[in-house]
Parts: structure tokens; C-alpha cells; sequence
């Protein structure tokens, strides 16, 4: 899940009132398989849609009270089938979110309580949502099949140019490298080693002069890939960039990774717009096949509303 912070977050936060201080001392409005939801916990998760997705207070709780019964019928799921998430994989999704908006995570668990919502609401959402991907891949088999027909039928309402031609990019990979356990002050004396590096870059045939005046940087050989084949974050900065070029740096378990974009060519075939279809129909099978199966457990699941 990608957490979006808009712009009215900090007012927003200031405007809310932050929850009485006894969790205990809430009114239970729910019951999903002997697990209770309190007034509490909707409050806190309806907080969370408001600072996150601008939505409503009414519509907010509305949602909150469904999400927390789906999270519960989720995870009893989960249970059933032997699926255990572990705290670091709540943590490290935590942990990412923290990362996508530019926060350290004990920045965005302070932004949340300002909020007047607690760290745990969100990780509380997570587990629910790490557990239930796991369901899913066990229940599917982490594939999901689209008629060949149904990828036709969506090439034919594209624009004739597109589907004529992909992209393909030649990269390198670029790491500044940060031993473990290094000291902030090397950390920050290395990004700014990155910067200047990103700054000087010119293209990546003459690039060992430029590399020669920093220790411990290495270039890895990426190859051709088609822009298909890019995570969509990285996809969208090199195509804003021209051959010669650095990412931006970013962090890494052995330091700071930029990608060198040394060239790019545009190829006759529809094979990037057709994947990108395919993962769009595989994306709405795989949503279908989610409520679905949702369904089928909610019916099977002991609900109780008071």
C-alpha cells in the first residue's frame, strides 16, 4: 500500500481531536469471529482515511467500520491456512511508506500522532494487507491468467503510433558504496559524494575520470532493458532524462544506487504497450478475484453488529 500525504495533511492534523486516552474504556460495535471492534478503533481508522485519502468524516467512518471487519475476516483467513506475517514485515512496510513520502519512520509516527492516530493503526492496516497477499499467492498461485482475446481487444483501442514502437534504454548501475554500521556523518559525507558525482556525470564512456576521484564506487553493467520492464518509479525518471544522465541517488543496503541512462532507442514493435496492457488486465482479474474470494469468507465468518 503507497500512503499519500496531500496537501492539507498538517491543517487537517491540527483540526482533529485527538482520542480519549483509554482504548479499554470504548464501546464494542462489531464482533468478526469473536475478534471485537470497538468505537475506538473506527475512530482511529477513519482518522487515517482522512489524513491519507481526503475523504470525509462521514464517509471515513463509514469505510473505516467495513475495512476493520475485511481486516479481521482477512486474517482469521490467514490463520486458517497457516499464513503468519512476522512484526519486521510490518515493520519494513512501515518503514517503505516512511521512505515513498520522504520521512524517516519516526517522523511519520510522530506526523500520525499529531493526527491524533496512533503508529499502530497504520501497522495494524499493513498486517492485515501483507497477510492477505500472502493468502492470495498461496490461493492463486501468484498467477493470474488473461485470454490472449481480451489483450487484442485492448491493443485495438489504442492509437495506431503506440502500439507501432517501445522504447529500449542501455543503463548502468552506479553504487556509491556505504560500509554497515557506518556513522551518520559518513552517510551524509557519501550522498553528498553521490550528488556531486550525479552532477559531474556526462555520459558513461568517459565516466572513469569522473568515478576515479571518489573511493568505493562501483559500476555494474545493467544491459537493454525495454521500458516495460522498468519498476514504473524508475521508468518515470529516465524517461525525463537524456543519455549521459544519473538517477537521483537512493538508498540501498550497501549504499547509494543512481542509474546511468547511456542510451536509448525506439524499436518496431508493440511489445511495451501490449505488456502494459496485460498487466492492467492481470491487475483487474486479480482485483476480481480478491473480492471474490473476500466474499466467499465473509460468508463463511461469524459477524456481529451492535
Amino acid at each position: 500500500m503507497r500512503l499519500r500525504f496531500v496537501p492539507v495533511f498538517f491543517s487537517l492534523a491540527l483540526a482533529l481531536a485527538l482520542p480519549f486516552s483509554g482504548a479499554a474504556l470504548a464501546a464494542i460495535k462489531v464482533i468478526v469471529n469473536d475478534v471485537p471492534i470497538t468505537d475506538y478503533d473506527i475512530t482511529q481508522r477513519a482518522r487515517l482515511i482522512t489524513l491519507t485519502q481526503r475523504k470525509s468524516a462521514s464517509i471515513a467512518k463509514r469505510e473505516a467500520e467495513q475495512e476493520l471487519v475485511d481486516d479481521q475476516v482477512k486474517l482469521a483467513e490467514a490463520q486458517r491456512v497457516g499464513v503468519e506475517v512476522s512484526q519486521s514485515e510490518v515493520d519494513n512496510a512501515y518503514n517503505n511508506i516512511a521512505r515513498n513520502v520522504k520521512m524517516s519512520p519516526s517522523q511519520l509516527s510522530k506526523a500520525l500522532s499529531s493526527g491524533g492516530v496512533k503508529p499502530d493503526t497504520l501497522k495494524n492496516r499493513l498486517k492485515a494487507q501483507i497477510a492477505w497477499n500472502q493468502v492470495l499467492s498461496r490461493r492463486f498461485s501468484g498467477n493470474i491468467e488473461v485470454d490472449e482475446s481480451d489483450i487484442i481487444a485492448a491493443l485495438k483501442k489504442t492509437d495506431e503510433e503506440d502500439r507501432q514502437k517501445s522504447v529500449e534504454y542501455d543503463l548502468k548501475r552506479v553504487i556509491v558504496v556505504v560500509p554497515k554500521n557506518s556513522s551518520g556523518g559518513f552517510k551524509s559525507k557519501r550522498k553528498q559524494e553521490s550528488n556531486q558525482i550525479r552532477a559531474a556525470f556526462s555520459g558513461c564512456d568517459d565516466s572513469g575520470a569522473i568515478l576515479g576521484k571518489y573511493s568505493e564506487v562501483v559500476v555494474q553493467p545493467i544491459g537493454r532493458r525495454l521500458e516495460t520492464e522498468l519498476p514504473k518509479g524508475l521508468r518515470t525518471e529516465i524517461q525525463s532524462m537524456e543519455p549521459g544522465k544519473l538517477t537521483k541517488p537512493t538508498t540501498t543496503p550497501v549504499g547509494y544506487e543512481m542509474i546511468a541512462l547511456c542510451g536509448k532507442r525506439e524499436i518496431a514493435s508493440d511489445i511495451a504497450v501490449r505488456t502494459e496492457l496485460e498487466n492492467e488486465l492481470r491487475a483487474k482479474e486479480g482485483a476480481s478475484q480478491s473480492r471474490r474470494y473476500l466474499m466467499e469468507i465473509r460468508r463463511r465468518s461469524t459477524i456481529i453488529y451492535r
